[in-house]
C-alpha cells in the first residue's frame, strides 16, 4: 500500500471524526459566530456528541476501505478469502493510521489552534 493511498483512505474519516471541535473554529474564523457561542457549541458537541462524530468517522473509514478493495478487484467472497492476509493487514494499518491521525489532528492541532484563538484555556 502506497503512502498516498493510506492518506487518501484515512484523511476524510479523521476529518469527519474531528468535526465536533473543528466546526466551531471554522464558524469563528469565517465570522459566522461569536466566540462565546463557539465555546458553548464546542462543549456540547465534544461532550455529548463526540461518540457520534467518531462513529461517523469509522463508518466513513469502512466505506472507503470497501471502495478501495473493490477498485483493486476484490469483489466476491472467494476473492476475499484468497486475499485474506492482505485485507487484514491493510485494515489494521488503516485503523492504526486513523487513530494516530485522529489523535494528532484532534488533540494536538485543534488543541493548539483553540488555545491560539483563545477558544479554550
Amino acid at each position: 500500500m502506497k503512502l498516498n493511498d493510506l492518506f487518501n483512505l484515512t484523511g476524510l474519516p479523521v476529518f469527519i471524526a474531528s468535526l465536533c471541535c473543528l466546526a466551531p473554529i471554522i464558524l469563528v474564523l469565517l465570522g459566522l459566530s461569536t466566540l462565546s457561542f463557539a465555546v458553548s457549541l464546542t462543549n456540547i458537541l465534544d461532550g455529548q456528541y463526540r461518540f457520534a462524530f467518531v462513529l461517523a468517522g469509522l463508518v466513513t473509514l469502512v466505506v472507503s476501505l470497501i471502495f478501495y478493495f473493490r477498485k483493486r478487484g476484490v469483489c466476491t467472497l472467494d476473492q476475499v478469502v484468497k486475499h485474506r492476509n492482505e485485507i487484514i493487514n491493510k485494515v489494521l494499518l488503516t485503523l492504526i493510521v486513523s487513530a494516530i491521525g485522529y489523535y494528532l489532528f484532534f488533540i494536538v492541532f485543534l488543541g493548539y489552534v483553540g488555545r491560539i484563538l483563545n477558544l479554550w484555556q
